[in-house]
């Protein structure tokens, strides 16, 4: 069974695996991928942005992204994200593995289930990211000196726009620690799906109103393509080890 990897912002494309394209058909719409093998381990790669990189957070295909993926049969999923520090001690540079999230976005989808018969799935999100592949992937970053910061609030915003600083006090008061515009609802399908879902934020910057300085989406381009090597190796390291059949907490297991 393939191990699905969605890649964010400064992750379009993965020159350094072997892969082919394939376009997959679901009921929301054609996803185009790129499957594999790395090792000794099926992959099937989906940049989340497009080929080019160039869809903003509201526009992308969240629904058919994930149906693609449990249609090849991906039991796993491993997402990069860019996202903003809205604790001082988040540093720009470091990763963060969330275990909740926040959602204020405002016009995406919430389901799979779109058919007027289809059973309304009220899925348990007690433990939104698995366990295990969160572990997993602080493990492998602790290994190669990264500094990883785990028990992480991330709060989806809807975008394109930047948070306000007022919107961040207002989140750092809820308990978020990052911010970030496309981790939901990918983190809910992929839970609807029965797929075990980890993501892997790297703090591009600071969130607006910590350091007084304005944002641009430039830094995070910049910063992305610093520490790309870092985080790919980061990737691959828990690919390697990584145990379709190890124990989590994901409530279909």
């Amino acid at each position: 069974m393939p191990i699905g990897i969605i890649g964010g912002t400064g992750f379009s494309q993965l020159p350094e695996f072997d892969l082919h394209r394939e376009e997959v058909t679901t009921a929301f719409g054609a996803v185009t991928v790129l499957s594999g093998s790395f090792a000794d381990k099926e992959v099937v790669f989906l940049p989340r942005h497009g080929a080019a990189g160039r869809l903003a957070p509201h526009q992308i295909a969240y629904q058919a992204n994930i149906a693609a993926l449990q249609s090849l049969g991906c039991t796993h999923i491993l997402a990069t994200n860019a996202v903003g520090g809205i604790r001082e001690d988040i540093e720009p540079g470091h990763l963060v593995v969330p275990d909740q999230f926040l959602d204020f976005t405002r016009q995406r989808p919430l389901t799979l289930a779109e058919g007027s018969d289809e059973e309304i799935p009220h899925i348990d999100v007690t433990d939104p990211y698995c366990s295990y592949l969160r572990r997993l992937i602080a493990e492998q970053a602790w290994e190669a000196g990264l500094v990883v910061h785990q028990d992480v609030v991330y709060v989806c915003t809807e975008g394109p726009r930047f948070e306000t600083p007022a919107e961040i006090q207002m989140f750092a008061q809820l308990g978020g620690d990052v911010v970030g515009m496309t981790g939901v609802p990918e983190v809910v399908l992929a839970r609807e799906a029965q797929m075990c879902y980890a993501s892997v934020g790297v703090v591009t910057n600071y969130a607006a109103g910590i350091t007084g300085q304005t944002l641009s989406a430039d830094e995070v381009h910049e910063l992305m393509d610093q520490l790309r090597s870092r985080l790919l190796a980061l990737l691959t390291g828990t690919i390697a080890r990584l145990d379709p059949d190890a124990d989590c907490l994901c409530p279909f297991k």
